[in-house]
């Protein structure tokens, strides 16, 4: 069992990354987590679907919220990938599967368990999942985090959401947090890299007198 008990001051977080199409998935995934589908859909989605599919969501929810976005399932969006063009669907992109991380996971705790300080999944909580189970009182900062990748810029654009709220919902980019020492962080890298999934350090651990989180983005700095 791994317990986030280890996690300490001077410890970097490394980053694994929510996109992209690693070994054992057999299609672009846009990132998305299950946790946020429903917010997803209802901020992407027009209001054909509340017209025509009233079986698709609650009915006594306000309709300023139900499905307020511009755009169908169908609607066709071409990314770049590895500066290749892809061509999907908006649909594609929201129903993406959640990525799972155990093939990783797997190597990573037969061979490097007790380096492993901590593990969060950035799901229900976004990037502010860490919060909820820091073993005390720390300063955690998120500095060099993955560009959000197109679908979070989608649901961010469709909804009117600032940053701070879509790092509190989303995982932009960023779904499994590792937590361990500096010099064993390049070690928890490759093991996601061969898997051609993602991975960097994104941020350390600080001692505070409070739980506290900061995120600095290009232009931005969020405090929760």
């Amino acid at each position: 069992m791994i317990s986030n008990d280890k996690i300490k001051a001077g410890d970097v977080i490394v980053g694994l990354a929510s996109y992209g199409q690693a070994t054992y998935e057999t299609e672009y995934n846009s990132g998305i987590g299950s946790n946020g589908l429903t917010s997803a859909r209802h901020d992407v989605l027009s209001k054909f679907y509340a017209d025509n599919y009233k079986e698709s969501y609650n009915t006594s929810l306000d309709e300023a919220i139900v499905y307020i976005g511009k755009h169908k399932l169908s609607d066709s969006i071409t990314l770049t990938i590895n500066n290749s063009p892809l061509t999907t669907s908006i649909g594609k992109l929201i129903l993406s599967p959640t990525r799972t991380y155990a093939p990783v996971l797997k190597i990573l705790l037969e061979n490097a368990f007790d380096k492993i300080h901590g593990l969060i999944h950035c799901s229900g909580g976004g990037q502010t999942k860490c919060m909820k189970y820091l073993p005390g009182n720390f300063k955690i900062i998120k500095d060099n985090l993955f560009e959000a990748p197109e679908i979070f810029r989608i649901i961010k654009e469709s909804s009117g959401s600032n940053n701070k709220e879509m790092y509190e919902v989303f995982n932009m980019g960023c779904r499994l947090e590792i937590y361990c020492a500096a010099e064993d962080a390049e070690m928890m890298i490759s093991a996601a890299n061969t898997f051609n999934i993602d991975a960097q350090i994104i941020g350390r651990v600080e001692a505070n007198d409070k739980k506290e989180l900061v995120i600095k983005l290009k232009d931005e700095e969020i405090v929760y």
